[in-house]
């Protein structure tokens, strides 16, 4: 399969290409500054240089021909202005869904998050608040759309560490914790997988190993987006 992972640099997004290029994948990073490229190839990936703030779709489509997937793993990131958080957590994915589309690519796996909502509760840290409706929203475009093959991965608190490798996976999994590096290896894992298409799963650290609780969210009939 050759995958395109969006927000190529991030700690998930490095660890997720060098899972996916260690299984055979053809694994293409997006990244918004060049002088990451190094830290791509060194994990098996193909860095390309597209900002997906500024690009216009035309752009992110050519970068897209071709694929067999797309992972939507960017992020503005806790310390970043409450603008980029709508450009680049909202805005970012639907432009990728857009090229997608246009390039004829279905397959798109977005990392989002627990508690994702276009109306987050109204205690809610307004920062935090403004990132759970980002990716609400973001969610909610891409789920009214035909034209893809959605599975949306919504992980609890993120962590680093190296991973353990045992997660708890569902519908609805409620408020927990999860090293990035076993969201990379849950992603690496719901790419290949046709029956999580359709369903919003939540994870958290557990004791169930990761192939094990895609392959058993994959076949179990459950709520779908």
């Amino acid at each position: 399969m050759r995958i395109v992972i969006a927000g190529g640099h991030g700690k998930i997004a490095l660890r997720l290409e060098r899972l996916l290029a260690e299984r055979g994948h053809t694994v293409v990073g997006l990244i918004r500054n060049p002088d990451h490229a190094n830290e791509l190839i060194a994990a098996g990936a193909e860095p390309v240089v597209c900002d997906l703030e500024r690009a216009p779709v035309e752009e992110l489509v050519e970068h897209l021909t071709g694929a067999d997937a797309v992972v939507f793993a960017a992020g503005a990131g806790p310390d970043s202005t409450r603008e980029r958080t709508m450009t680049v957590d909202y805005g970012g994915a639907v432009l990728l869904a857009d090229a997608a589309e246009d390039a004829g690519v279905r397959r798109y796996v977005i990392v989002s998050s627990i508690g994702a909502s276009t109306h987050p509760p109204a205690d809610t840290d307004p920062d935090f608040a403004l990132y759970l409706k980002a990716k609400g929203e973001a969610d909610e475009d891409l789920r009214s759309r035909g034209a893809l093959d959605l599975t949306i991965l919504r992980p609890g608190r993120l962590t680093d560490g190296p991973g353990t490798g045992l997660i708890a996976l569902s519908e609805s999994e409620g408020r927990g914790a999860i090293r990035r590096d076993d969201v990379a290896a849950i992603l690496a894992e719901l790419v290949a997988r046709p029956g999580t298409i359709g369903k919003i799963l939540e994870a958290v650290g557990g004791d169930v190993p990761v192939a094990e609780a895609v392959g058993y969210a994959a076949a179990k009939p459950g709520v779908k987006s």
